[in-house]
């Protein structure tokens, strides 16, 4: 059952965080759809401009709509993730999405706000809801690069005039974290004085957290001895998660992790299997173990076990 993001944010704020992972072909979407079920939890699942080119989109829409019909248990919302104005309309006039990220947060100020505004005119008359981003993460993510020099945390008093006058459903702000596997060094963390502070000026108002993958390091080491190089490594503890969703966080974005399983489990089928020459193996290997991490991050965000109350509520619209 596809819902919007703001019906899933009216049931976790405050309470958890509802999990937004970014998928990009078949095996991913089967993993994320059956252990967000294993682990009766919603989620979000995240379709970037690049997953969406990446084949076609039509393609990746595609198998969305098939796994909703093979999990017809599954309640989530299909989001937009970091898009530009042009990629937006073309999502909202699609009829698929649920909900879109426009991300303008590299322009100035009162430029971001005109052109959230626009979008949010755009989806808020087909019933659409609309994330924007105020601040900037550092790190890369497809298209989005921001130099850690140029990075900025959001500003709780701007938070407040930008979601006053673009009309945005939700905010991403910049807190710390940043897009990437590398995201920290030494004993930098995130900046919770900073969504104290927000929460305060937009009481009750749903905030997302970007750049959020933890980049465990048993997988970094798992990867490094089947032959990768992903020297100094590290992201967001996980187990903060629980206290940003009580600060107005009802969204957190995670991608890395997620290509992290993939490439260990890949690496590592390559190499204790060096005769094997098919996909399948190792792809049906992804599959289980991608599902038992998105289990797992769920119950870190405390999603797991929601699945059932979130689908009354849904039904009851």
């Amino acid at each position: 059952m596809i819902v919007t993001t703001k019906e899933l944010f009216k049931h976790a704020y405050g309470k958890y965080a509802i999990g937004a992972y970014n998928i990009n072909n078949l095996e991913q979407t089967m993993g994320l759809f059956q252990g967000n079920l294993d682990s009766k939890a919603p989620f979000i699942a995240q379709l970037s401009k690049g997953a969406r080119s990446y084949t076609n989109k039509k393609m990746l829409e595609a198998i969305i709509r098939t796994a909703d019909e093979i999990f017809p248990a599954a309640v989530f919302a299909v989001h937009l993730d970091h898009g530009d104005e042009e990629t937006c309309m073309d999502c909202i006039n699609s009829g698929f999405y649920s909900s879109v990220m426009i991300d303008a947060s590299a322009e100035p100020f009162d430029k971001n706000i005109e052109i959230t505004r626009r979008v949010v005119d755009a989806a808020h008359a087909k019933g659409i809801v609309v994330e924007a981003e105020l601040g900037k993460l550092g790190g890369v993510e497809e298209h989005v690069s921001v130099k850690e020099a140029d990075a900025k945390l959001t500003d709780p008093e701007q938070a407040k005039e930008f979601v006053t006058r673009s009309g945005c459903d939700s905010l991403a702000c910049a807190i710390g974290t940043s897009h990437g596997a590398y995201k920290f060094m030494g004993s930098q963390g995130l900046h919770f004085e900073v969504l104290v502070e927000i929460q305060k000026r937009l009481p009750g108002f749903p905030l997302v957290m970007h750049g959020s993958s933890s980049v465990p390091q048993e997988e970094v080491a798992r990867i490094n001895a089947a032959g990768g190089q992903l020297g100094g490594a590290k992201g967001v503890d996980e187990n903060q998660f629980a206290k940003a969703a009580t600060l107005g966080v009802t969204k957190v974005n995670i991608d890395t992790d997620g290509r992290l399983v993939w490439c260990r489990v890949h690496r590592e089928a390559f190499r204790d299997d060096p005769k094997n020459f098919d996909l399948r193996p190792p792809g049906k290997i992804f599959m289980k173990e991608y599902a038992k991490f998105i289990a797992h991050k769920n119950e870190k965000l405390g999603s797991a076990g929601q699945l059932d109350a979130v689908r009354v509520l849904a039904a009851r619209k």
